[in-house]
């Protein structure tokens, strides 16, 4: 049984030394950067703040079945407000009509 502990032990202390992989800090990007990231890799989770972040997309594709997206803007170093892509949510955009069909 001490076989077993000692090499678990060890996988733990290493997997907690393991460095995280940091979130781009949009406020530091400019904003074609920033928009860029979700682009190249058709989602991304970006930094908004030292506290807050949120999972942006580049199209429809990236979010789950039964969702839509939204355009997401954030602040980055040369805007206040710079469309990076969207975020899924699975409000319904924009109903013309409603649920009832219309006329």
């Amino acid at each position: 049984m001490k076989i077993l502990v000692i090499p678990a032990a060890a996988a733990i202390v290493l997997c907690a030394l393991a460095p995280a992989s940091a979130r781009p800090f949009t406020p530091a990007m400019s904003c074609d950067a920033a928009a860029g990231v979700v682009a190249a890799n058709g989602s991304a989770v970006l930094s908004t703040s030292q506290s807050t972040y949120d999972r942006y997309v580049r199209d429809r594709r990236f979010c789950a079945y039964g969702e839509y997206i939204e355009p997401a803007y954030v602040q980055t170093r040369d805007a206040s407000s710079c469309l990076v892509g969207y975020t899924c949510t699975s409000r319904e955009p924009y109903p013309i009509f409603g649920r009832g069909g219309g006329f």
